[in-house]
């Protein structure tokens, strides 16, 4: 049997030992510490965002953002006049994370297709969303776009819509460690906030992605671009959700001698061992960028050729971190289906795996509304992400694709 050939295995091999090193020499091992602050500093640093939380997870990320809102707006069933739950408004083709902590803060979710661009949220259709519920009478709370594997959304223009209706954006941007956007001069009015963030006056600049956003979330799983095995990032320009975030994430306890506690909190810190595995981490993200669109751009010049072959797209207005390649197969034209070709690479000891289910199709919110939908059905039910890590060798990727060729009707 070969060995094991894994989606997107963590990748360590710079001072991530280092790090580890220094933090248990400094006995500090549990959540907080030094390598937690500079984590988040050096965070910063490199995604441009000022102010950053470093928690257990994305989903704990999410959460601490959704209950920030939730708490300044503890009126809104009043204020909507009819009791109703506030609307969040989400991207259907992620991850559940991304929207699961909606459900934990009693909140009715929305969800709303991809475009053919970037296989992100469809602006269009979030503004049609928008004027739906805002006519229905619903408060809308926020608006969590995805940046899908990788390749950001078109967080500009979505902000710009959400600007007009006073809306804050919650970039899930769990994927996209590394991955950049254009933009125009836009103002990021964050709703919820006291502070008004103009941008740059350079068109072209680009940015991290979620940069723009009211507050961005990113994850270090075991299978993301850098990881700590296990973590995630709040990151914001409003430095008062980040201040109550971080309150919020050590069990919302009060500056006082003793433990008080006027709210109910959670246990979502970092570890600083964990920060440390994510300082090494961080140090090798360009690299782990330009490595993973190298594998992209091998998978393309090997497949593209072949008739019912498609890859996932990037707009001109961005450059995706590829964190997992995607391919689309038409089985008319290339002779067998997506699960076909993952189980021909399974047979090879090669791990592969189908796109991300839509929200809107998932059991478990069988009850919610969607925006459009048709697109994400479609490359859920034809897309496969390939193998994908930055250790993996051209050799590797060589004989993936060839073993996906042989599937080919044209073989």
């Amino acid at each position: 049997m070969n060995k094991r050939i894994f989606l997107s295995p963590p990748h360590i091999e710079g001072r991530e030992l280092d790090f580890v090193r220094l933090a248990f020499e400094s006995n500090y091992i549990a959540p907080l510490g030094p390598m937690v602050d500079a984590f988040e500093k050096e965070f910063a640093d490199v995604t441009g965002i000022p102010y950053c939380l470093a928690v257990s997870s994305g989903t704990a990320a999410m959460h601490l953002a959704i209950r920030y809102l939730r708490d300044k707006v503890a009126g809104d069933r009043e204020r909507s006049g009819d009791g109703r739950k506030p609307m969040i408004i989400a991207s259907t083709l992620t991850f559940i994370g991304s929207v699961s902590p909606a459900t934990f803060e009693d909140c009715d979710l929305m969800f709303i297709d991809c475009d053919l661009e970037s296989w992100n949220m469809d602006p269009v259709l979030l503004d049609m969303a928008i004027k739906s519920q805002l006519a229905d009478g619903r408060h809308i709370l926020c608006v969590i776009p995805t940046d899908l594997y990788g390749q950001s959304c078109d967080l500009p223009r979505i902000i710009k819509i959400c600007n007009n209706y006073k809306i804050p954006v919650i970039s899930d941007s769990a994927e996209a460690m590394g991955a950049r956007y254009s933009v125009e001069i836009i103002t990021r009015e964050p709703a919820g906030s006291d502070s008004v963030v103009s941008s740059s006056p350079e068109s072209s600049m680009m940015r991290h992605a979620g940069f723009d956003a009211w507050a961005s979330v990113y994850s270090f799983n075991g299978n993301k671009i850098i990881t700590t095995s296990g973590g995630g990032m709040l990151s914001s320009h409003d430095r008062a959700l980040i201040d109550q975030a971080r309150k919020l994430s050590q069990q919302a306890r009060e500056a006082v001698p003793w433990y008080e506690h006027l709210q109910i909190g959670f246990n979502y810190r970092m570890s600083n061992i964990l920060a440390a595995v994510g300082r090494g981490q961080l140090q090798l993200l360009e690299d782990r960028v330009t490595r993973r669109r190298r594998i992209f751009c091998l998978y393309r010049d090997l497949l593209a050729d072949i008739p019912g072959v498609s890859f996932m797209p990037e707009p001109d207005w961005s450059r995706s971190n590829r964190w997992l390649t995607v391919i689309i197969l038409d089985p008319d034209r290339f002779g067998a289906s997506h699960q076909n070709v993952m189980e021909a690479l399974e047979q090879e000891n090669i791990e592969s795996r189908l796109m991300w289910k839509p929200m809107h199709l998932q059991p478990v919110f069988k009850h919610c509304a969607v925006q459009g939908g048709g697109l994400s059905d479609h490359l859920f039910r034809h897309g496969l992400c390939l193998p994908s890590g930055s250790a993996l060798s051209d050799d590797d990727v060589i004989r993936i694709a060839g073993i996906i060729r042989k599937q080919s009707k044209d073989t």
